[in-house]
């Protein structure tokens, strides 16, 4: 597969995944300095990796999630926790993952994601 049709294909999984809006927001966003970036995270993030056969997209999500726990990285939390509501992944499954956290990251790193994720649910009512 060429570059080409790598972004093509990611760019795909990366609208179902995230959600269109905010793919399109991303591409809203683009200019000289991080069109390299976008252009990089869209061809092997989601072009490459996310298309894999080897694990479904909802473990995809999950593992993700525990990583972002696991890095600090609220921002990114954030996003794939509402990602994960495409991917299938249910409320007790990202229950499971935070408390999983909680063991392997610390429990004040599972005390923030489970009230980043208590925010997402909160927001996703509305």
């Amino acid at each position: 597969m060429n570059d080409h049709d790598r972004h093509k294909k990611g760019m795909n999984v990366r609208k179902q995944v995230l959600g269109a809006a905010h793919v399109e927001r991303a591409e809203t966003r683009k200019n000289r300095f991080n069109t390299p970036f976008q252009d990089l995270i869209t061809r092997y993030a989601w072009g490459e990796i996310w298309t894999r056969p080897g694990l479904p997209r909802k473990t995809r999500s999950m593992i993700t999630i525990a990583m972002m726990v696991a890095l600090n990285r609220t921002d990114e939390l954030r996003l794939h926790l509402r990602a994960s509501l495409n991917t299938g992944v249910s409320r007790e499954e990202l229950q499971e993952v935070l408390l999983q956290t909680a063991i392997y990251c610390g429990v004040p790193a599972a005390n923030h994601a489970f009230q980043i994720a208590e925010e997402v649910f909160a927001e996703s009512r509305t």
